[in-house]
């Protein structure tokens, strides 16, 4: 399962449903969540699988299409909604083990439960992974925190990060450009 906050239902339903079709599509999906009480969204986060290809408006609306044609079909929630197809970002949610790995050396805010050394929260930078706990230091201070702990995690947005987001983002325009189509 992609999404590390979707293990209760309704939205472990949603995942189910909605993941192979965005996989299909060359999409992964990050993160689903069900928003708000009397005016819902229904918040879907997907990235390309593949890293050389830019996410753009027409990628969410053919997302949002499909979405919409399985909910309308399965209609697994109840009441009206309204359905939001967004690309994570640059200061992205950490939702799989994976993206620890993959931002490894940025800085990123954590929330977990039960605490560690009696911390609720952090802000740190993401060491590495190491089997399934994330390695984080703040202050000098290492901390060893249990992925299935973390009840919530966002990279913060720095210099750095732009920076790496700037040059990934005009590499993958560079392949665009040199593909056969132009880019086009």
């Amino acid at each position: 399962m992609a999404c590390r906050f979707s293990r209760s239902h309704p939205i472990k339903t949603l995942v189910d449903l909605i993941e192979p079709s965005l996989r299909g599509m060359g999409f992964e999906l990050v993160q689903v969540r069900l928003l708000g009480q009397t005016r819902r969204t229904l918040q879907v986060m997907a990235e390309p699988a593949e890293p050389s290809r830019v996410m753009d408006v027409e990628d969410c609306a053919d997302i949002s299409r499909a979405i919409s044609a399985i909910l309308d079909v399965h209609d697994p929630i109840p009441g009206a909604y309204t359905l939001e197809v967004t690309s994570p970002g640059i200061d992205r949610p950490l939702v799989k083990l994976g993206d620890y790995a993959r931002f490894a050396g940025h800085l990123a805010k954590l929330e977990v439960e039960p605490d560690i050394e009696g911390r609720k929260r952090f802000k740190a930078n993401i060491k590495a992974v190491d089997g399934e706990d994330i390695v984080i230091e703040q202050d000098g201070q290492e901390f060893r925190v249990p992925y299935p702990t973390i009840r919530k995690a966002r990279l913060v947005l720095t210099d750095a990060l732009i920076k790496e987001a700037q040059q990934a983002h005009e590499a993958r325009l560079a392949v665009q450009d040199e593909s056969p189509e132009g880019g086009v």
